[in-house]
């Protein structure tokens, strides 16, 4: 006999197996759950190393894994209301979603510039990006639920426009971007405020916009670009420009002219501080990486494990870590997970003629990508150091779950037929 919870156990996998491209669902589902499972063991590993030593700092990672299994059963309640909902239903309510997270991100702002606020209590470097209604429960991060909000309201914005061969008609939809960017960019959080606008023009060009407007749009943000970069902090200077920085022919120019060494990281430009700050955590990233070589040394060793040469490898730099254990092969397969996730979510997206489906999927798609993109290229050195976590893998509560929700989206997406105008005779 069955008692009630294994009963809606069944019934709700029954549901999300049956529909449509169950095998692409399984295999969008399947490697969904390998990387949530790597994430996990690579943060255990990083507290608990296989090799320890008395110089390490492992022990402050320790318990890290604990709650990232607690986060995950929570992430596992969203992909379950995710496929519950009628996603249509929640496209309507999407304007009303987004407007209560850009008050929550307002709330931040205030509290950070106007008057301390209760629950936004001021992070670790003067950061305001959490929402903290107890200190043993677990953090809110707006700009995370922003994302998803956002790709929500845009999708449903643009489902049944055909005007967009016209510049103008551009306008809105910038506008629905650029208020969040500029609400998220004090906190400060670059990482989300970058990764809106590869969302953004992807899902313009799947709704009709012409790729001539969309350059145009592109260029005029290139041309802003000096005014914001010359508003920004010293310390956010330095993490777009530390890509520049790692050559050492730029290092020489910044640090023999005032004015190069002034647009590049606000201030005067040292080799010492270089490497012992700006660049500390991008050098020991390449390093863990490069160390790994073809197969790397094995799960939980290594000496930027034994000996803790990373910070923050449990969260922006995980994949250095894992790099480090599996080396290139490992990597190779790592990668090859998402590869599986982003063809998933594009079949989906291909196989739905509901117009909003397919720009939500679509939508949903670009942010896993960018996301993984921006992350993996800056442990490398190929990209900015801006703090975007790596989905389904990276410690912390609210981008499991707004990862896990949007999969739980698309594979509601995925299993729902299309409509269509006209029974079927």
């Amino acid at each position: 006999m069955y008692g009630g919870g294994d009963l809606w156990y069944l019934w709700a996998m029954d549901n999300f197996l049956k529909g449509r491209l169950l095998f692409v669902r399984t295999c969008l589902l399947v490697s969904v759950l390998v990387l949530v499972l790597m994430g996990i063991l690579t943060i255990y590993v990083v507290g608990n190393p296989m090799e320890t030593s008395p110089a390490g700092d492992a022990a402050q990672y320790a318990g890290y894994w604990k709650k990232q299994v607690a986060f995950a059963v929570v992430a596992l309640a969203g992909f379950v209301g995710a496929n519950l909902v009628n996603y249509r239903r929640l496209g309507a309510s999407s304007a009303w979603i987004y407007a209560v997270v850009l008050m929550l991100l307002a709330y931040l702002l205030v509290s950070r510039y106007v008057v301390q606020l209760p629950f936004a209590p001021a992070g670790r470097n003067n950061v305001y990006r959490w929402i903290e209604f107890h200190p043993r429960l677990p953090q809110i991060q707006p700009s995370e639920f922003c994302k998803l909000a956002y790709i929500l309201a845009l999708a449903w914005y643009l489902r049944y426009r055909s005007n967009y061969h016209r510049f103008r008609a551009l306008i809105a939809p910038f506008a629905v971007t650029l208020l969040p960017m500029m609400l998220i960019l004090p906190e400060p959080n670059l990482g989300t405020v970058l990764l809106m606008m590869p969302i953004f023009f992807t899902m313009l060009f799947v709704a009709g916009a012409q790729v001539k407007h969309l350059v145009l749009v592109a260029l005029l943000a290139v041309a802003v670009s000096p005014g914001l970069w010359f508003t920004m902090r010293p310390y956010q200077r330095t993490r777009i420009s530390g890509v520049l920085l790692q050559s050492p022919w730029i290092r020489e120019k910044a640090e023999k002219s005032p004015l190069v060494s002034k647009i590049l990281v606000g201030g005067r430009f040292t080799e010492r501080r270089w490497k012992n700050d700006w660049g500390y955590h991008l050098i020991r990233s390449k390093f863990a990486v490069a160390s790994g070589g073809l197969t790397g040394y094995g799960l939980g060793r290594g000496p930027f494990i034994k000996y803790g040469f990373l910070d923050e490898r449990h969260n922006d730099f995980i994949f250095s870590v894992i790099a480090h254990q599996w080396g290139f092969c490992g990597c190779v397969v790592f990668l090859g997970l998402y590869v599986i996730l982003t063809a998933a979510g594009l079949e989906i997206a291909a196989h739905n003629i509901d117009p909003f489906a397919r720009l939500l999927a679509v939508g949903i798609t670009a942010m896993f990508v960018v996301e993984v993109i921006v992350n993996v290229g800056m442990t490398l050195g190929l990209m900015p150091i801006t703090g975007l976590t790596l989905p389904f893998v990276s410690y912390g509560g609210s981008s499991l779950l707004v990862n896990m929700t949007a999969v739980g989206l698309l594979n509601n997406l995925g299993r729902h037929r299309p409509f269509t105008v006209a029974p079927k005779q």
